[in-house]
């Protein structure tokens, strides 16, 4: 990856204009609404004495209640292929549905390892049934993932596409699995490197949502040339959208962000600011590795970093990283409405304010 100047714009901004018939917010609904039923679809209905193996995974999806994420990945997916494929989507949502479900299989798992009480701002499925039947949901939303794209060759798919595209998806879940190891690793580290940082998140975090836009490009038969800058583009959004993360986590308002201000740094994250400032400070460093600070001292290792100069480099990477998502994406050409509201959510998902 090209090395990031230190100084940049107080903000992460870019606008991306295109003109169309229906808007992001128009074609979402109908996209998901699908989604939603293919989900369905895939997990199946149970016999009476497995109903409770059935409601962790209804649970976690968020149907009972309505908790449920945005599913950006698998709308990234459908409307990537329907960008190239002149506005047909339906062929991609086996596929759209395999991504959903890997990303809640990698989210249960997560919970787990990284011992988190909450979701969504309700328990997690570990939380309500145990740990050992929560890691059994989470096996099984993975086993879900790959029997979701055996539907592609009824959605009019070759099989020669499916089974390129199924690769594609396998590769993607061994480097999801890689960029769990090193997350967890980094945590037992007192130092780690930009370097090492950024290989995990693009493993972790860039990896799904290149795969995501990567794949809805192939369903829909796009060339090589076409389909490597839709990954490009996937990958630079993955990356940017996780880097932004680390800005808002120690300098979001959290009117916006919905958490406190520097609560990456209370739970010792080794967020990009701060693998800056270990790699420059034995002081910050040291002062990182107190297993307990008062608020004040909290607010103190946010300035230090920011002194050090680690706000500057992280916001200019994800402004470096954000103009490469968008040249990729333009190069790419995605066409017609789908092509617009790929453009806005984009839009979207890389503006959020500090």
């Amino acid at each position: 990856m090209t090395q990031c100047v230190l100084r940049g714009p107080p903000a992460i901004r870019h606008t991306l204009h295109a003109t169309h018939s229906m808007s992001l917010a128009q074609l979402t609904p109908v996209y998901l609404t699908a989604l939603e039923d293919e989900l369905h679809r895939v997990i199946g209905s149970e016999p009476p004495h497995l109903r409770e193996y059935y409601t962790m995974l209804e649970y976690h999806l968020g149907w009972p209640d309505g908790t449920r994420g945005k599913r950006i990945r698998p709308l990234l997916c459908l409307l990537s292929g329907a960008a190239v494929a002149d506005g047909e989507w339906k062929q991609a949502l086996p596929m759209a549905a395999a991504i959903e479900l890997l990303h809640n299989f990698s989210l249960i798992h997560d919970d787990i390892q990284d011992n988190s009480p909450l979701r969504r701002g309700r328990p997690t499925v570990w939380k309500k049934w145990g740990q050992a039947q929560a890691i059994n949901a989470g096996d099984a939303m993975f086993t879900l993932a790959h029997l979701a794209p055996h539907a592609l060759a009824a959605r009019g798919v070759p099989s020669d596409v499916a089974l390129a595209a199924l690769g594609d998806f396998d590769r993607t879940c061994l480097r999801l699995t890689q960029g769990q190891y090193l997350d967890m690793a980094f945590e037992q580290r007192g130092r780690v490197t930009v370097a090492e940082y950024l290989e995990m998140i693009e493993c972790k975090t860039a990896a799904l949502i290149a795969a995501a836009t990567h794949l809805g490009a192939r369903l829909a038969e796009a060339s090589d040339g076409r389909m490597a800058h839709f990954y490009e583009y996937g990958r630079n959004l993955g990356l940017a959208f996780q880097i932004q993360d680390d800005l808002l986590g120690i300098w979001g308002d959290p009117a916006v962000t919905g958490k406190s201000a520097a609560s990456d740094l209370e739970k010792r994250k080794k967020s990009l600011p701060v693998v800056y400032g270990l790699e420059r400070s034995e002081d910050f460093t040291r002062a990182y590795a107190q297993p307990h600070l008062p608020g004040d001292s909290v607010a103190a290792l946010a300035t230090t970093l920011e002194t050090l100069g680690a706000r500057d480099f992280t916001q200019q990477m994800a402004l470096d990283l954000t103009a490469q998502a968008i040249r990729h994406l333009e190069t790419a050409a995605p066409a017609g409405e789908a092509g617009a509201a790929l453009r806005e959510l984009t839009d979207q998902l890389l503006n959020r304010t500090l």
